[in-house]
Parts: structure tokens; C-alpha cells; sequence
């Protein structure tokens, strides 16, 4: 014990101890209150006087009973100094010191922290005295910093203060801070930096009455930290102002009493909620859909009425001059020359079409009624005229499953239904520009219940498909004007002038090519359709080239057709599949009078045959040489022309008979050339060589060899 006693004890008979008795307790009671009095005198209040609490056991009986007294007496004695100590001008009200049972230390706090908790928590004691064993043996409360933090509640004090607490907290782990204290804009004090807004050179644009009127909590900018911000606080920027959940049920509630049916007797009527929420929409610079919330703002309309901004029409906007007349209110135009264009679409006025976006759409048509009446949801999908419909039209190309199929992701064009049937060539050029040109074009994926996916086509082409959008009709089956010439007389042209987007006409069902076409689901079968249909004129040509593209197709694609259009003796009819006989070798042409014929370029002739499952006919005609020739060598000028593949000779007949017929030539399955006539050699060598288009330059120069360097020349512009 750093003190020396002096004082008249009562000795033992041995007189090197004091005598035990009440003499010698009473001396030492005395003595402890001396040591306690000079504790509580001692000036200055440091935390060096912690040095003179004595520990808990003495070396001898009365060092230990000494020691006991003075311990009982200083938890109740002043004595300890205070984080933060008193001006000495008799206007604070911190204490000198403090009695060990009311003092406090906070665990886990910086100095610079507990000596501002100490202005508003007199009882604390300076920080880093965690650890001295006296306090403990004094009993000296330990208080959390969380907890010390709690305390703070309900405290008033200037924001100031609160920014250099804050200050002084930082690199604290957010979590113990959770209850922290912020002072409000408006006077009031919150618990809890979460849902604050701090105040930014934006904020000072939104009117703070307005904001505190919604619920909004807006710190004070003398307080604000970038602390708060940390533990959860957002700047105060038009967006997070904007997506505030105070700001978002007011605008959901908007419509109810005029926005104040919910909130407190002084929240701002419609028409201030109107002008607070497009003000922040314009300062955050929102695109349309990007909060589709907003779409439930209640604004005026053209006689003043309120209704859902996502039910208006901007005037004089494209969608405007679309729309059927009367279909949908206009809003005020006051208003909307006031805030424009821009803010007004981000809160769902039309100005153009509007998209309809949502995911895992369950594919039953009960459920995706299209809604009437009550404002419904800017996303959902019962928006969709005949959306019903539509959800049967798919559910039909798969099989019944108790569980239905699901729509990954929809986006649809909404309102189609409203557009005037004149205004449709405008209406389409609006849909093939993005974000719209998307839902046109894009195909749709479904989750099937067996885990499987499929592509289908999209909510918004199947509406265009089945209603009079291009040239007053429907534009599925059409041909567009300047088409695929291998499709005329089979579809319907249609008039798009000015409209030659071939992906937005082709997803709308409108035939630009062939390729096209047999590219599209169900393309090859809807071809064979139409090809079977004998009220469409086709030619020839067209069926060669026709042909000749469907051959190019996986059997797998194409369903093999009850009747096909072929060729019979010059004429094209429809005729039963099963009689059809692909051409594949023309030297046989002479036997198929009256064999419907399928005309398609040699190298695609065995492939067409597989494709229908039908006979070629080189297989139908025997074509045995039935009389005699000489045989002669091919002239070295045919040789060169021709290719490698040129036969060396070819037999001359006076007269050739196949199979008891006079023809020109013929060449026998085993490579050898019959002919009778001078075309009939050129044509069996360059059938032979696999140079049919040149036939006739090989008769030219049979006829006259020294064309040679005449043809020769030509050839540079094949």
C-alpha cells in the first residue's frame, strides 16, 4: 500500500504485533476513513490516483484488515477522475470526480469516442482503464459500446456534437453500431443510420418540408458523416429519394383520397405528391420502365380528373398519333408542358408503346385473363389483349400435363389493341425500334414440365400475325412486295412501302424468302401446303428452284406430304406423292409421258427423293441400248473444255433405240455415251463430265473445231 500509517495500536506481550481486540479495530476503522478522505481531497483528479487503491490481500493481519476497511470504503468515496473534467468556471455540469459504484468504463471505445460520450454520460470513466485490476477490485461498472450507444437515445443535442461522435467512431465494426442516433433535417432524431438520407448538393433541389411530410428522414447536413453512409445511410439523390419505400406507398396510395388517406393530416395532396415525384424523376434522369411503379402515380388528366400515369396518353407522342381517338385520356397539358416529355414516360404516361416484362409466367389461360377495371401492375402480363388466347394457342403444341408449362421470360408490347387501323404502317415502324423491336423478334423459351425446353413465338408477333396490320390485312401468309420470286403465286403480296425491315416481317409471318421461310418452324410444311393447293399458280422454274431448296432440309424437318406439285407433260398439276418421280438423269425425259414429274438441280436429286420417300427416275426406266453404233474419241478441244471427267470416245448410232424408243442419247449405267445426233453427243459429254450448262458450247465447237480460241475467250465471263 503506497502510504505510511502512523498511529498508537495496542501491542502483544511479545510488543512486535498490534494486539488483536477492539482497541486495535477501532484504530484501524479510523484509519481507513483517513485514507478515504485523503483520496477524496486529492488534487489534481488523475487517473495516477488509481495507483493508491490498495490490492486485496496485505502481508500481515493488519495490513490485510487495513486494507479490508479502506476497500469497503472507496466505492462510495469520490475519488476517481472523469473522462472528461469539469472547465472550473462553475458552468459545467460534469463532476470533479466520481465514486467508484456510479462509475462506468465502455469496453471496446477509442479515447477520442468516450471522451465526447462523456459530455452527455457524466458517469464514464477515460478510456484504456479496461484492464486495471483496481476497478475491478472497486466493483467500477463495465458498459458495452453498443450499449453506451443505446443510451443515446432520445438525447438532444446540436448536430455538431452528433458529427464528432461520429467522427470519433470511425473504424468501429458497423454491427455495434446498428442503434446509432442521427438528427434530422426537420428537428426530430432517429435510431439507426438504415433508411436515412444524407444530404447532397441534389437534395437541396427537393423541398425538405415536402420530404419530412412523406416520412422521408433526412439528416441533418451539420451532422452528416461519411459514417452514416457506412452503416447504412444513402445519399440523398433524386433515385434514392425517389425509391424510398415512404415515397413508393405514397405514390401506390395516391389515388386514395388524393394521396392522403394513408399518411398524417399534413401530407402533401395529389398534385404536390405529382410535382415532388417528376421532379425527382427528371433530376435522376429515369428512362420509361425503369421503376414501373411509378406507372401508379395519380395525375390529371385533360379534364382535371385523376388517374394512374401508366393509363395517360402524352400528347402530340408518337403513341398519340396511333391511337384510335378517345381511347385514352391525354394528360393535362399544363403538366406536361411543365415537365416534358421525358419524366412523364419514366412514370408510365405513354408516349410510345410500353413493355410488359416478366419472368416465370405459369402458362395457364385462367390465370392470365386480361385485366379490366382496377389499375393493374405495369408488368403484368394480364395487360396483354387476348393474352388468354395466346397461352391456348401454345398449350396446344404440347401434350396435356397436369403442370403447366412455364414462360422463362416475357416481353410483350402492351395497347396494340388501341392502335387505329389507318395508323398501322406508323405503328410498325415505332415496333421496330428498340427496346420494341425485341419483343417482336426474339422468340420465346417454355419450360416444359419435363424439364426440357422449347422456343416458341412471341406474345407480341403472334398478336400482329392474326390481326389486319400490313396493307388493311393480316399479315401472315402475305408475300412482301419484291419478294422471294420463287413465292409468287403461292402467298398474297402485301404493300409495306416504306417498311422494309425483312426480320420485324418475317417474325409477323410475312414471306420475304424462301431461305427464310424453310428456316422458320413449320416453314417446310406450310411450303408442301401451299404447293398442294391447286388454286395457287405456280410455274416450272418456280418448282425447281423450290425444289431444289427443300432438298437441302434434314428428313427429319419435314412430314412426309399426302400430294405434291409436279410436271406432266408440260403442265403443272397437283398430284398424289406416291406417283411422283424426282428427275434425275434427262436423257430418260423421253419416256415420261404422262409421269408427274419433280423438277430439282441433278446434284439435289437424290436427296429430294429421300425427302418424299419417292422414286428417281433413273430407277424407273430401264434404258437398255437396244441398237448397234460405232464408237469414236472425243476431240481433244471437248477435253479440255469439258474437264477431267470427260469420257475419252462415244458411240455413234444411225439411229438410237432405248428400250424400244428413238432418242438422242443415253448414258448407260456403266459410263458409256450413245448418241445419234451431233446435240446428242454434246449433251451426253457435258452430262457425262458434269457440265450440263455447257452443252452448247460443246456442239459449237463439234460443228466447228477452230472455234476453239472464240469460246475460250467467252469463258473469261462465266
Amino acid at each position: 500500500m503506497p502510504a505510511l500509517l502512523i498511529a498508537s495500536f495496542p501491542l502483544d506481550t511479545t510488543r512486535r504485533h498490534a494486539a488483536p481486540g477492539p482497541l486495535t479495530d477501532f484504530v484501524v476503522q479510523r484509519a481507513a476513513d483517513a485514507y478515504a478522505e485523503l483520496l477524496a481531497e486529492w488534487r489534481p483528479v488523475t487517473e495516477a490516483i488509481i495507483d493508491l487503491v490498495p490490492g486485496p490481500l496485505g502481508k500481515g493481519e493488519l495490513d490485510g484488515a487495513l486494507r479490508q476497511a479502506i476497500l469497503e470504503r472507496l466505492p462510495r468515496t469520490s475519488f476517481l477522475p472523469p473522462a472528461v473534467a469539469p472547465a472550473g468556471d462553475g458552468s459545467d455540469e460534469l463532476p470533479e470526480s466520481l465514486r467508484p459504484r456510479d462509475a462506468e468504463v465502455v469496453e471496446g471505445a477509442g479515447a477520442d469516442t468516450v471522451r465526447v460520450l462523456a459530455e452527455v454520460l457524466p458517469t464514464l470513466l477515460p478510456a484504456g482503464l479496461e484492464r486495471r485490476v483496481e476497478l475491478r477490485t472497486l466493483g467500477v461498472a463495465r458498459v458495452r459500446l453498443s450499449d453506451a450507444v443505446d443510451r443515446l437515445a432520445g438525447l438532444e443535442k446540436e448536430p455538431g456534437w452528433w458529427r464528432r461522435l461520429y467522427d470519433s467512431l470511425a473504424g468501429v465494426d458497423p454491427d455495434r453500431l446498428t442503434g446509432l442516433p442521427v438528427p434530422l433535417a426537420d428537428g426530430r432524431t432517429t435510431i439507426g443510420p438504415r433508411q436515412v438520407l444524407l444530404p447532397t448538393p441534389d437534395a437541396a433541389r427537393i423541398d425538405p418540408e415536402v420530404l419530412a411530410r412523406l416520412g422521408l428522414k433526412v439528416a441533418h447536413p451539420d451532422a452528416a458523416h461519411p459514417l452514416l453512409e457506412k452503416l447504412g445511410a444513402l445519399p440523398a439523390t433524386p433515385r434514392a429519394v425517389l425509391t424510398t419505400p415512404q415515397v413508393r406507398a405514397a405514390v401506390a396510395a395516391s389515388l386514395d383520397d388524393e394521396g392522403g388517406a394513408l399518411w398524417e393530416e399534413d401530407a402533401p395532396d395529389a398534385e404536390e405528391l405529382a410535382d415532388t415525384v417528376l421532379a425527382l424523376v427528371r433530376d435522376a434522369g429515369l428512362e420509361p420502365g425503369d421503376e414501373p411503379w411509378l406507372g401508379a402515380l395519380a395525375l390529371p388528366d385533360e379534364e382535371g380528373e385523376l388517374a394512374p400515369a401508366g393509363e395517360l396518353v402524352f400528347p402530340g407522342s408518337p403513341f398519340a398519333q396511333v391511337m384510335r381517338e378517345g381511347e385514352l385520356a391525354f394528360v393535362d397539358a399544363e403538366l406536361a408542358g411543365r415537365f416534358g416529355e421525358q419524366p412523364l414516360a419514366a412514370c408510365g404516361v405513354l408516349a410510345d408503346f410500353a413493355l410488359v416484362r416478366a419472368t416465370d409466367v405459369v402458362l395457364d389461360p385462367d390465370e392470365l385473363e386480361p385485366r379490366e377495371g382496377d389499375f393493374a401492375e405495369p408488368d403484368d402480363p394480364g395487360l396483354l389483349d387476348a393474352v388468354d388466347v395466346w397461352c391456348e394457342d401454345i398449350l396446344d403444341r404440347f401434350p396435356d400435363s397436369p403442370v403447366p408449362p412455364v414462360a422463362t421470360e416475357l416481353i410483350a408490347v402492351r395497347d396494340l389493341d388501341l392502335v387505329d387501323d389507318d395508323k398501322w404502317s406508323q405503328a410498325l415502324a415505332l415496333l421496330s425500334q428498340p427496346p420494341l423491336r425485341d419483343a417482336v423478334v426474339q422468340s420465346m423459351r417454355i419450360l416444359l414440365p419435363d424439364g426440357t425446353h422449347e422456343v416458341v413465338r412471341p406474345y407480341t408477333a403472334w398478336w400482329l400475325r392474326g390481326h389486319p396490320v400490313l396493307d388493311g390485312r393480316r399479315p401472315a401468309g402475305l408475300l412482301a412486295a419484291g419478294g422471294d420470286p420463287l413465292l409468287r403465286g403461292l402467298y398474297d403480296e402485301a404493300d409495306a412501302t416504306g417498311f422494309d425491315d425483312e426480320q420485324v416481317l418475317r417474325a409477323l409471318g410475312v414471306r420475304t424468302s424462301v431461305a427464310a421461310l424453310l428456316d422458320e418452324p413449320g416453314g417446310a410444311a406450310e411450303l408442301l401446303e401451299r404447293l398442294a393447293d391447286p388454286e395457287r399458280q405456280v410455274t416450272g422454274a418456280q418448282l425447281h428452284g423450290l425444289y431444289g431448296a427443300l432438298a437441302e432440309l434434314d428428313p427429319d424437318q419435314v412430314t412426309l406430304p399426302d400430294e405434291l406439285r409436279a410436271v406432266v407433260d408440260g403442265r403443272v398439276e397437283v398430284v398424289d406423292a406416291a406417283d411422283a418421280v424426282v428427275v434425275d438423269s434427262p436423257d430418260l425425259l423421253p419416256f415420261t409421258e404422262g409421269v408427274p414429274l419433280l423438277p430439282v438441280p441433278p446434284a439435289r436429286a437424290a436427296e429430294l427423293a429421300e425427302l418424299f420417300q419417292v422414286r428417281r427416275l433413273s430407277e424407273s426406266v430401264t434404258g437398255e441400248v437396244d441398237s448397234e453404233g460405232t464408237e469414236h474419241e472425243v476431240p481433244e478441244p471437248v477435253r479440255v473444255l469439258l474437264g477431267p471427267r470427260t469420257p475419252d470416245t462415244y458411240v455413234e448410232h444411225e439411229e438410237l433405240v432405248v428400250d424400244g424408243v428413238e432418242i438422242d442419247w443415253r448414258v448407260t449405267s456403266d459410263g458409256v455415251l450413245h448418241a445419234a445426233t451431233l446435240e446428242g453427243v454434246a449433251a451426253g459429254l457435258a452430262w457425262a463430265a458434269g457440265q450440263w450448262p455447257r452443252r452448247f458450247e460443246v456442239a459449237a465447237l463439234l460443228e466447228d473445231p477452230s472455234r476453239t480460241a472464240e469460246l475460250a475467250r467467252d469463258r473469261w465471263f462465266d
